[in-house]
């Protein structure tokens, strides 16, 4: 084994040791997984346990998971949606950046001896907010659909957006010798020129890419294909020196309208929530305690400071946009803290001879602990302003849970599927369509209807697709399918959730009935009863007696399949199968009662 293998696996061991120790516990107590994992950090990093020593490194990596948070966050924003928010991304957004950077260069001006341009390369990082914290606390409390969650998340947007106008103000106010300096308009051109490419690969190429992989059925490469469209999108901005995050984000709006988008987000996640943990445990190692106690009463000012002014600044900015008071108290309690991005700054502020290696690590500290403090400064927000929820307006199947009816699952789109999909969309019904035949989903897009591509019968694809929120789960699947495995776990999670299924045949049926699904429809049996209709007619048969002998070979096939699930046994009420004419003008000895007329 090599040298450095082994202190690899025991970070590795440290980091899941702390985070399964301390998390759950956090959420124990209410406070929330956030400070679980940032006390994780603290407790095993260079300042305590000393467990983990390089935070710096381990910070580096970790900042894949917020590059995989905002994939996810631009498959659930589609661009139409994206479009509607363009007034709070680049009004709301902008005037906070600006006005908290300039409050904050205020503010440091008046509590340290910093020169003003000192001062306005940290306030201006300062005035930023955590992305990852903020989407976290909006997800575990379900608000990111919300109208509040969309106007806190446009205002992450444009921070992530400004983060080049802000390494070009460090840049120009550096004292440190630079070559051959980039000017500010070329940096503009390549964010803007890779922008477009992400937007054109993402639009065109990612799509056909799916395709193909799903068609095959290579269910790891649709894995290695989705972390390579959002980590290759991640190189590519960091080449040029731009944010991660950013072209995460774009790649994912790309694919917001993709029928692959609920497979993307569910083969994401699992990384998505082991990275962002890593990432906030990082967070809490960096937190160096030593010049938290040589520059403690300084410290407390700032952070104070920080949070009190960017929370005044942002209510009253949101309020101007049209948030009512509480809404607005709420979001400036939220965005508060120092963001990550904040520790970019710092360092290229360090390397510009603008500040000081101390004091960078001074105002890493107070963006750390201003994050450490949001969770519990939100949740308090949230009870002083007593906040009434908020149902939110978004395009697409995410919000369908709001609209009059419910939402509903719908699990295969083939022959009866498509069937199912047209009544309930007359209905007014918002419907959501899963399928594993790319074909099929390429050919029912034609028709200008969207199936989304994964495995309806997997619990973490039923989720992403919004069973949470469903009113009815249907299965159309062709063919037989194994229901114990599949119906079990959904019975377990949801078990109020009605549950409408298609069955192969009368075994099949029975297997389904047996799995707890009271709505069962053999799929040959409608059919096969018209057609015997439409022979019956042919050969001159009244209609009275076609419905009479409907009537009586359903009652029959009612009873014998009740007897059959009760005792198992396929031959139980065998006798009750119609071999011979009936005798319609005498009652039938097997028949409960007379058949009614038609």
């Amino acid at each position: 084994m090599a040298d450095g293998q082994p202190n690899l696996l025991r970070d590795v061991v440290v980091y899941l040791a702390a985070a399964v120790v301390l998390v759950p516990l956090f959420i124990r107590f209410r406070l929330g997984a956030v400070l679980g994992y940032l006390a994780a950090g603290i407790l095993i990093g260079p300042s305590l346990l000393g467990l983990v020593a390089n935070a710096e490194q381990t910070l580096h990596f970790a900042e894949f998971g917020v590059v995989l948070l905002l994939f996810v966050i631009g498959l659930e924003l589609q661009p139409s949606r994206l479009w509607a928010l363009r007034r709070d991304i680049f009004g709301l957004g902008a005037a906070q950046v600006i006005l908290c950077g300039l409050a904050l260069t205020g503010l440091l001006l008046g509590l340290t001896s910093l020169t003003w341009q000192a001062a306005l390369v940290v306030g201006l990082p300062l005035g930023l907010s955590s992305t990852a914290l903020v989407m976290q606390l909006l997800g575990e409390r379900q608000l990111a659909a919300t109208p509040f969650g969309e106007r806190s998340f446009a205002m992450l947007l444009f921070q992530d957006l400004a983060i080049v106008p802000l390494l070009t103000v460090v840049g120009a106010l550096s004292r440190a010798p630079v070559a051959n300096p980039e000017p500010g308009w070329l940096m503009a051109a390549k964010t803007l020129g890779a922008l477009a490419f992400l937007v054109a690969v993402g639009r065109w190429v990612l799509p056909r890419l799916f395709r193909i992989i799903g068609t095959l059925g290579a269910r790891e490469a649709f894995v290695a294909a989705a972390l390579l469209s959002v980590l290759g999108s991640a190189l590519l901005m960091a080449s040029l020196g731009l944010s991660m995050a950013l072209g995460a984000f774009v790649a994912g709006v790309m694919l917001a309208e993709s029928s692959y988008r609920h497979a993307l987000e569910t083969d994401i996640e699992p990384f998505r929530g082991l990275m962002l943990g890593l990432f906030f445990i990082a967070i809490g190692m960096s937190l160096d305690l030593t010049v938290m106690r040589d520059n403690f009463a300084l410290l407390i000012a700032l952070v104070i400071g920080v949070m009190a002014v960017k929370t005044a600044v942002i209510a009253a900015l949101a309020r101007q946009f049209g948030t009512d008071w509480r809404r607005a108290g709420e979001m400036g309690m939220l965005l508060a803290q120092g963001g990550e991005f904040g520790f970019v700054l710092f360092g290229e502020a360090e390397r510009g001879l603008l500040i000081s290696h101390s004091a960078a690590q001074l105002f890493g500290a107070v963006v750390t602990c201003s994050m450490a403090l949001t969770p519990l400064l939100f949740r308090l927000a949230m009870r002083l302003f007593e906040r009434v929820e908020e149902a939110g307006s978004r395009d697409g199947p995410e919000m369908a849970g709001d609209l009059p009816g419910g939402h509903v699952v719908l699990v295969g789109s083939g022959r009866v599927g498509q069937v199912i999909a047209q009544m309930l969309r007359a209905r007014g019904l918002a419907l959501t369509a899963i399928d594993l035949d790319a074909e099929l989903i390429d050919v029912t897009a034609r028709f200008g209807n969207q199936v989304f591509w994964g495995d309806g019968t997997r619990l973490d694809i039923l989720r992403t697709a919004g069973i949470d929120r469903a009113s009815a789960l249907v299965f159309a699947i062709d063919g037989q399918w194994d229901t114990k495995p599949v119906l079990e776990p959904i019975r377990a999670e949801w078990p109020d959730l009605p549950i409408i299924a298609r069955a192969y045949d009368r075994m099949h049926t029975i297997a389904l009935r047996q799995a707890g699904v009271e709505q069962v429809t053999r799929e040959t049996l409608e059919s096969a009863v018209a057609m015997g209709r439409a022979v019956l007619a042919t050969l001159g048969t009244p209609d009275t007696m076609i419905d009479a002998i409907e009537a009586e070979y359903r009652r029959r096939d009612l009873e014998r399949l009740d007897l059959q699930i009760c005792s198992g046994d396929m031959m139980t009420g065998a006798d009750s199968i119609i071999r011979g004419a009936l005798d319609f003008n005498a009652p039938d000895p097997a028949a409960l009662g007379e058949i009614p007329p038609a």
